[in-house]
């Protein structure tokens, strides 16, 4: 576990110093080439990350205790502590690397919503990554996984589209919030072997 979380650091840690000519290249088809009449569809996306991450694991273990099932409940805490995890990996990260966003570095990008922490790796995108995953391995069913993995590739997306994050900053995020959730759901079942 120790090695992973190393592994991870460290790649996270390259990917911005790595992929700088590739990121800024691809990030500035995305923002200067964009549809600027999608920008408030974009913004909405964003802007859903907050509602849903809280309000779907509320929502989970209300369920749990309104109908005293204690597997809905655990799910909503696996949910809740999948997306506490990346967020504090996440948060960690960037101000640990300190990278700065592309619309301070390239006045070329139009920044189009807020962002002003350092830029990797993208919370949005972790925390929707974290959320998508943790759902779909809580309830693995197709029509679960599918509308979630879509939610939060909208999520990363936006965020370059909107002009304040690079790839490597989503493809980041995306890898710590995915990660997270399923370090959480691997330590969820080996707590569930140990009770029984």
């Amino acid at each position: 576990m120790k090695r992973f979380f190393s592994m991870l650091l460290l790649c996270c840690a390259y990917i911005p110093v790595l992929s700088q000519n590739i990121d800024i290249n691809i990030l500035k088809s995305i923002n200067k080439g964009r549809n600027k009449s999608l920008d408030g569809t974009f913004k909405l996306v964003t802007n859903s990350i907050t509602p849903v991450s809280i309000g779907l694991p509320v929502a989970v273990l209300a369920t749990g205790f309104i109908k005293h099932d204690s597997a809905i409940k655990n799910k909503g805490l696996y949910i809740t502590g999948s997306l506490l995890l990346a967020a504090g990996i996440s948060t960690g990260l960037k101000y640990s690397v300190g990278r700065t966003r592309p619309y301070v570095s390239y006045p070329f990008i139009e920044k189009a919503t807020s962002g002003g922490s350092p830029s990797f790796p993208s919370g949005h995108t972790s925390d929707a990554f974290a959320t998508a995953t943790s759902v779909s391995l809580a309830f693995p069913k197709w029509y679960v996984a599918v509308p979630s993995y879509l939610w939060a590739c909208s999520v990363g997306y936006s965020r370059m589209h909107l002009g304040v994050h690079y790839p490597s900053d989503v493809l980041g995020g995306a890898l710590i919030g995915a990660g997270s959730a399923f370090l959480c759901h691997k330590a969820n079942l080996w707590l569930q072997k140990r009770r029984k």
